[in-house]
């Protein structure tokens, strides 16, 4: 079984456990706040709806200019390992400061701080992990990045389950340690992971994907949806329920099934394309997003998990991959090019809602909008490259 032998080569690979430990710590640290963060700010400094947004938007804005231009310099550097390393030690620096505001300009600066070099932290793991399978594993490349994403999402949701478990025993404090502790983790791992260094030279072009700026567009488009979910879940399930520490669980409950399908989906992607794959996954976030819309009741939130963890393991595992494939040869400015439109629709997601009065399901509209729109522009590009290879095939 290909699955079983892939399985047994990952785990003989020296440092590749490494790699698999300091993303799951790192997503633990980060799984602990997230869902608290924008509650947090609403409900311990008084921040408004339009307030909350300007913070994760500048904030985010500093990590997207920090994350590109890091990323494309970063391939004419030998090593990579002390970009992350520096990066967690100031974002662990800006939460200390961020848990000490009393204002809307205290937290924006401990926030900025935090969050500005984070986007450094995951493009250059990735950047480093691609390099090291390439040159001692090229074979299982593809399905270990997964494995390496699917590791930070199992991570992300161990930490949800801590973050709810700390706020309901030390309050927000202790959820804001809880995150500086995963960075520390982070760094401490990296010290002791062995650095392989040249294998982005080695890769090869026939494994790459055909540049597409109208598949880039689509996946910033699925990207800004799940950061609009991102935000504002928490906060409209929060007035619908009453209960944040619930909204920990409800994404905790992904964590089993993320892990699977990221595996799954990365096989069907080898199998069928990812393009095909992508379309999947946006039928699912719109699924969810209708069911978010309707207001329905609490079963019914946690019972589409499942649905949405599919689509996420599509867009954070096959997408990521699809785009670092179209700048094979450069690792790092491909591994941050996926986090830059990822931080860009983050951005703009945070932004739009603000057009809508209050915080209520409707604002759910506007992901099932940009889900549409992208799905019509995937199926487009698929409709052209099906009907290129007819034309081609006819010619011979």
């Amino acid at each position: 079984m290909q699955l079983k032998s892939d399985i047994k080569l990952f785990l003989r690979i020296k440092g590749a456990g490494y790699l698999l430990l300091a993303i799951v710590i790192y997503g633990i640290g980060t799984g602990i706040l997230a869902p608290m963060n924008a509650v947090y700010l609403k409900d311990h400094l008084g921040l408004s709806k339009g307030e909350i947004a300007s913070i994760f938007s500048i904030s985010l804005f500093l990590n997207m200019v920090i994350t590109l231009s890091v990323g494309i310099v970063s391939d004419r550097l030998k090593r990579k390992k002390p970009i992350p390393m520096i990066a967690a030690v100031i974002c662990a620096s800006g939460l200390i400061l961020y848990m000490h505001a009393d204002s809307y300009m205290e937290a924006l600066a401990g926030m900025s701080i935090a969050v500005g070099p984070s986007g450094l932290i995951m493009g250059q793991l990735f950047a480093m992990a691609r390099n090291h399978f390439k040159k001692q594993a090229e074979s299982i490349m593809e399905i270990a990045m997964l494995w390496l994403r699917a590791g930070y999402s199992v991570g992300f949701f161990m930490g949800l389950l801590f973050g709810a478990n700390l706020y309901l025993i030390t309050g927000f404090r202790g959820v804001l340690w809880g995150n500086v502790a995963g960075f520390a983790g982070l760094f401490f791992l990296l010290l002791f992971y062995n650095e392989v260094k040249g294998a982005a030279e080695t890769a090869a072009i026939k494994a790459g994907e055909p540049f597409s700026l109208a598949m880039l567009i689509a996946l910033l488009m699925l990207l800004c949806a799940d950061a609009i979910r991102g935000l504002y879940l928490p906060l409209v399930f929060n007035e619908r329920f009453g209960r944040p520490d619930l909204m920990s669980y409800l994404w905790s409950g992904q964590a089993v099934f993320e892990l699977l399908f990221m595996t799954l989906t990365g096989y069907w992607a080898a199998k069928i394309g990812s393009k095909s794959i992508m379309v999947l996954g946006g039928i699912c976030a719109l699924v969810t997003y209708i069911v978010y819309t309707l207001s329905s009741p609490l079963a019914l939130f946690f019972t589409v998990q499942p649905v949405y963890s599919l689509s996420i393991s599509i867009l954070y595992g096959v997408a990521m991959g699809y785009v670092q494939r179209m700048f094979i040869n450069h690792t790092g400015f491909g591994a941050s090019l996926y986090l830059f439109i990822s931080q860009t629709a983050s951005l703009i997601g945070y932004l739009l809602p603000v057009l809508i009065l209050g915080i209520s399901p409707t604002i759910f509209i506007i992901p099932i909008t940009l889900v549409m729109v992208a799905l019509f522009i995937i199926m487009n590009v698929l409709y052209k490259e099906k009907r290129i290879l007819k034309s081609g095939s006819l010619g011979r």
